[in-house]
């Protein structure tokens, strides 16, 4: 069932994390060798030109990925930015391995070649790199293999490839989804590994049988590069975008995401390139403002205090007013009525621990707390209207404090990791993990109304994009938003199956 379902979107994911992967090697070869036979000529060089490498190799992958989204030209959120970063963690095995495989030739080897009259250049090519040809094909094949999994963290940025079923599997919690981006990336991993083990075998063999090896080495090349030109070609045939909607990285966003998707395509000749999952509320907001998508689903609450610095206010409409306003003033960005739902932060405990102390509300569980665990995203440790506020406001003191993804929370506090967790009030996983949300007795949080965020020049391009959004207006109550995450979270529906059935009514 689940195969039958997800099969040709796993076809397509497969395709783009092919394309990610060869286009950043073949950028990688480009720079990587050379570079490494030219500090075999400069060995002044070879020591910074190889730390810097080896430097950018030990940045964390999700850092590199976030660094390169403000960076003009290379950077902002898609395929681009994540072949660059791809690239350049490539860069050290090649480098590494050209440098050392060339200067491992035989002094000896070289001097019998300028006796014959060799120039530095037939040096290089007949004599240097065929003598370190197994080593560097041993750097493409660590670096082949290093990209293909790091690949997958190109989804948090939109440069999609296996990485989504990752990303989708860990926000909602879905094992099935985790691991159909996981066996594929691990298989593609374990054929190219193989395949360039076999290409560094054929193409070091001497002897009389040479030449056809060398043959068989081409055609074999040939028809792989046919092949990932196929799949490029597939690729951007499947997603030649006419505009891009975004997502943050959990499942109401992307269920939101798809919503904003499926009304803009049934009701516009205007097709759509999904970007979901993108991270946190700061990427969506850079990436919407800067053009790179036209639109996501953001909340008054949010946008009040995380982007504007505004202190929290507890009057819906005076929220909406202000950040409509100062969105227009400040970012250029369109925001469009409420979709119908607040989708307030929700403290959330086990419904176990409620009956054993009797909590409902958050000032009765500020003295428990002290012996609790509790589990919080990065974005909600540092926000104005997050922990540092709420803990003021009640008292609370945690003995410990865990930073983690939000779509691992749930699962520590079901396994008893956590005692604690700051989520959603509309998450699905609520009732089907029977978690009580605690009440906020003292009205800390501001209201978080949905709403839908737009690039003012994209609407002006494109006048009906507007007009089918606005049609959304009010359309999904709390209750209904709580249901299709529990048909995504809990039922594991392909979010496209219950945004359409949506929609239908």
């Amino acid at each position: 069932m689940f195969f039958s379902q997800y099969f040709p979107e796993i076809i397509l994911r497969t395709g783009e994390h092919l394309v990610l992967v060869a286009i950043a090697m073949t950028v990688a070869i480009a720079i990587g060798i050379p570079l490494g036979i030219f500090i075999t000529r400069q060995p002044k060089l070879a020591q910074p030109i190889l730390g810097l490498a080896n430097a950018l190799q030990t940045i964390p992958s999700l850092a590199i990925f976030g660094f390169l989204i403000s960076v003009p030209f290379l950077g902002g959120i898609g395929k681009i930015p994540a072949i660059v970063a791809l690239t350049l963690y490539a860069l050290l095995p090649l480098i590494r391995n050209t440098y050392i495989g060339i200067n491992s030739v035989d002094p000896a080897i070289r001097e019998a070649g300028r006796g014959m009259g060799m120039t530095d250049l037939q040096l290089l090519f007949q004599v240097d790199i065929p003598l370190a040809l197994g080593v560097i094909l041993a750097g493409v094949r660590v670096a082949t293999v290093i990209s293909v999994g790091i690949a997958t963290i190109a989804a948090a940025i939109g440069g999609g490839g296996l990485g989504v079923f990752i990303f989708r599997g860990i926000s909602t919690v879905n094992n099935q989804l985790i691991l159909a981006g996981a066996i594929p990336a691990a298989f593609i991993a374990l054929g190219v590994d193989l395949s360039l083990g076999w290409l560094e075998k054929q193409l070091t063999q001497q002897g009389e049988k040479k030449s056809k090896l060398n043959r068989k080495v081409a055609v074999s090349l040939s028809i792989l590069s046919l092949i990932f030109l196929g799949l490029i070609i597939f690729s951007y045939r499947q997603t030649a975008p006419t505009i891009v909607i975004g997502s943050k990285n959990f499942t109401e966003q992307v269920i939101l995401g798809e919503l904003l998707a499926q009304q803009i395509e049934s009701h516009t000749k205007l097709k759509v390139d999904r970007r979901f999952n993108l991270g946190g509320t700061f990427i969506c907001h850079e990436a919407v403002k800067s053009g790179k998508i036209a639109g996501y689903v953001e909340y008054t609450g949010t946008a009040l205090t995380a982007v504007l610095k505004e202190k929290p206010i507890t009057n819906p409409q005076f929220v909406y007013d202000k950040v409509k306003q100062e969105y227009n003033q400040k970012f250029q960005l369109e925001v469009i009525q409420p979709l119908g739902f607040n989708n307030t932060f929700a403290m959330i405990i086990r419904g176990e621990d409620a009956q054993r102390w009797q909590i409902k509300t958050l000032s009765e569980a500020a003295k428990y707390t002290p012996q609790w665990q509790a589990g919080f995203g990065y974005e909600f440790l540092e926000r104005d209207d997050g922990y540092p506020g709420l803990a003021k406001t009640y008292g609370l003191k945690f003995a410990n404090l865990k930073q983690m993804e939000i779509g691992l929370m749930y699962q520590a506090l079901k396994e008893k990791k956590v005692d604690f967790i700051a989520a959603n009030s509309t998450d699905g996983l609520i009732p089907a993990l029977n978690l009580l949300i605690l009440d906020d007795d003292k009205q800390y949080f501001p209201p978080y109304q949905a709403v839908p965020v737009f690039n003012q020049a994209t609407l002006r391009k494109y006048p009906e994009l507007g007009v089918a959004i606005n049609q959304l207006a009010g359309l999904i109550s709390t209750a209904e938003m709580q249901k299709m995450n529990y048909q995504v979270d809990n039922q594991s529906r392909p979010v496209e199956q219950v945004v359409e059935e949506f929609l239908s009514r």
